[in-house]
């Protein structure tokens, strides 16, 4: 599980005080607040961390709950922190696990860690943010390298993440086509895999039948 580098965003060390974390935030919140940035919305998601931050650090059973999902990370070896939301964020995101997912063995991968990873990037929160940035040209970019990364899955695991895909294209109807193709193309691999089965299933019978009758 991905989680946010807290006392990075305030610039602090995880020794910071409460009063550090406050002063912290004042200095940042004010830095980054959209009405300073002219609504950009790199500085609306780097104010609504830091915000987020404050809130967590701030609040002792949160703090604790942060701490010890922080340790966990780190003495798993996991990731240990997630970048803030931005569309070049998660389109880096994306192409990591792309990377990872081409050289896994088609037959022993976990399809199912894979399918959960994916919907965690794409969670509902996320797909809000960035369609807040609304960059298409990279938004197209997410979706491409997803469906790519997904290419192996199974019918069941490609249809949730063809959902959460849809919803971050928006009214761009080229990326539903391109989506309804990906999601087309697992249910047909799904049929055929089930039909070659039966098939199997059946020549297996035959062969048994003529053994049994080539014996008699």
């Amino acid at each position: 599980m991905h989680i946010k580098d807290y006392y990075k965003l305030l610039e602090l060390e995880p020794s910071a005080t409460l009063p550090e974390i406050k002063k912290a935030y004042r200095r940042l919140a004010l830095l980054h607040h959209p009405d300073k940035n002219n609504n950009d919305p790199y500085a609306a998601a780097q104010f609504s961390d830091i915000k987020e931050a404050y809130e967590i650090l701030t609040n002792p059973s949160k703090k604790e709950k942060y701490l010890q999902q922080r340790w966990y990370n780190q003495s798993t070896g996991s990731r240990k922190t997630q970048d803030v939301i931005t569309p070049v964020s998660v389109l880096k995101q994306a192409l990591e696990l792309e990377r990872y997912a081409s050289k896994l063995d088609v037959f022993r991968m976990d399809k199912e860690g894979l399918r959960d990873y994916i919907l965690e990037l794409l969670s509902l929160t996320t797909i809000g943010q960035l369609k807040e940035f609304n960059e298409p040209a990279i938004t197209r970019q997410i979706i491409d390298t997803i469906i790519r990364s997904a290419n192996h899955l199974q019918e069941q695991q490609a249809i949730p993440i063809a959902e959460r895909l849809r919803q971050l294209a928006g009214n761009d109807t080229s990326l539903h086509e391109q989506i309804n193709i990906f999601a087309g193309k697992h249910r047909s691999r799904q049929q055929r895999e089930k039909y070659n089965s039966l098939i199997i299933l059946i020549a297996t019978i035959l062969i048994c039948l003529l053994i049994w009758i080539a014996g008699r």
